[in-house]
Formats: C-alpha cells, structure tokens, sequence
C-alpha cells in the first residue's frame, strides 16, 4: 500500500523525482508511482509546470487540486504553489508542436486517492504526520497527506498560551498531531497539545532552586505567565518592565503538583528574536484514547477524550 505523506517530505528527505530520458517518464507512468517535485511556473491558464529534470510537466488546472473542476477550491490554490514541491502522477506522456515529449500529470488523482484509502480512515485519536503550510492568528493549516489540508486551532496547539501559531511553528515545519474530530464531510481537525507532556511529565524537567530559560507569554492583573516547555508554565509576580514575547531567566520557587502550579521569580528579562523551539514529544505514533493532562493527586481534571466508547463511559 502506498504511504501518503505530505507534500515536502520527499523533497526534503530524499531527492526529487529527475527524469534522465524519456524511458523514466514511460515508466513512471506503467508503475503509477506518487511522485513529488518542484512546480516552477503557473501558466497564464492557470496550469502548473513541473520540473521533471529531462522535460516538463505540465499539471492541468482541474487537475491541480480537488475541488478546482467542481469549483469548491479557488484557484488560489494553485497560484501559491509555485516554487513549493507538488505530489502527483504521470497520467501520459506526451509531444509538443515541436515534437519535444512533455508529461502530463495528475495532483487531484493522487488527492482523491490519499483521501479514500487514507484520510477517510482515520479516526479520532490517531497519531498522523504533518506539515504545516500556513497560519493564521486562529490556527495552522497543515498537510496530512498529498496536500489535503487540515486544521490545527491556536488554543489546540499546547497547553501553554501563544498569542500566533507562529510563537510555536514555522511554515514548512514538519509536526506530529492528533485527529481531534472527523466531520460528517470528511474533514479532520487536529490537535497537538496531548503529544507534548503531561503536567507531571513536563515538570519532571525542572527542581525548586534552579534558575532556567523562560519565554513571557502573558501578562495578567495578577502575576506573568511565563512559558518553560510548551506545555508547561508558571506564574511570577507583576514587574513593569517585563513584556509579553521575551525571553525570561527565572528562578524556580517552587513546583506543586497538587494545585498544577510552578512558582517563579523572573531574575531578568530581555528582547531578543530567537525562533521557535524544537519540539518534544511523549508519544509519536499509535492511537490515543483518552489524555490527562493533570497529576493524579490534582483535583482539577484537564483532560481529552477522543474515542466515543471512552466519552460513553466518562457518561456513566
């Protein structure tokens, strides 16, 4: 069975497809192989050249992306991938007017196949492979395979608030997530959040008496929640000169985990324009159930449930 990865991730863990001759491009054809290289050029049509080393390619517009022909998808779709690698699969190959061969490819077939043999299998709780294409200040859009999109809320990306998905990704990074829902029409959000660490998991990291490296994430009436791991952060008293988005040494007052609480005193806090932290996860494949975030002797339960027969149970 074939896997069905987002887009990027042929290109960047190994080379993009390059034809030598016009027998690779035959073949590529009888083998039906998913392919993936560098669009270069939307055409004044509106369809998209491939670079395939030894000829074009050329992907037609309503075969650019599902939902073109029925005209659910805009073309911007397809304008902003140029210069970004493309899936897709040789459908024929052909000559031009000057009898040079050029092929002609499929990006919506391989779409409509990733969706039926893949994406309509999942299920809420399945750990799957992203990438993420871009942002809004309510959350990532991202990848989960042959360019289908999905959606990945701001306040599902950890525990730890950010004001801007981009406080935690950049586009092009490739992430793990966590199908939150699957909608009646088929399309998935996801969450991040449960792949980062339970409270305990991530307080595990730190000791009361350490000074540590710290991001401000917000400034309350009452104190300054400042980020120590993505999911993970503890409040420090007011100070006048401390702003959201720097960078923070504290010290570690202490760690309680039957209140969720981390105290801390911010030793110094300064401007400085760092790029977001590589991420740490607990759990990088499999199916999640249920999550807890919360330490067992807490009586405040942060959790998520993502199987139905678990919520049926919580229920009862």
């Amino acid at each position: 069975m074939a896997t069905y990865l987002p887009e990027g991730y042929q290109t960047q863990y190994d080379m993009p497809v390059s034809f030598r001759n016009i027998a690779d491009a035959h073949e590529a054809l009888s083998s039906r192989r998913i392919l993936e290289a560098r669009a270069v050029v939307c055409d004044a049509a509106h369809n998209l050249i491939v670079d395939l080393g030894c000829m074009k390619g050329i992907i037609p517009r309503e075969e650019c992306a599902i939902g073109i022909k029925e005209g659910t998808t805009r073309d911007i779709a397809i304008i902003s991938k140029v210069n970004k690698p493309v899936c897709f699969r040789v459908t024929a190959v052909r000559a031009d007017e000057k009898f040079k061969p050029y092929a002609v490819l499929s990006r919506r077939e391989v779409q409509e196949e990733c969706r039926r043999l893949y994406i309509d299998g999942l299920h809420p709780g399945d750990i799957i492979r992203g990438r993420i294409t871009h942002m809004e200040s309510f959350g990532c859009f991202v990848d989960i395979g042959c360019g289908v999109i999905a959606l990945l809320p701001i306040d599902a990306i950890s525990v730890s608030r950010i004001s801007h998905p981009r406080d935690r990704f950049v586009v092009g990074q490739n992430i793990l997530a966590v199908v939150k829902t699957v909608g009646e029409d088929g399309r998935i959000s996801l969450s991040h959040k449960e792949l980062l660490g339970t409270w305990n998991e991530n307080a595990a990291q730190f000791c009361a008496g350490e000074t540590v490296a710290g991001i401000v994430r917000s400034v309350e009436s009452y104190g300054i929640f400042v980020e120590l791991a993505p999911n993970l952060a503890g409040l420090a008293e007011l100070r006048d000169d401390v702003r959201v988005g720097q960078q923070a040494s504290v010290y570690i007052k202490s760690l309680i985990p039957e209140r969720m609480k981390v105290k801390l005193v911010i030793v110094d806090a300064f401007d400085c324009e760092e790029p977001p932290r590589a991420v740490t996860y607990y759990q990088k494949e499999g199916h999640l159930a249920r999550f807890c975030y919360s330490p067992p002797q807490c009586s405040r339960v942060i959790e998520t449930i993502f199987d139905e027969k678990e919520m049926d149970e919580e229920k009862n």
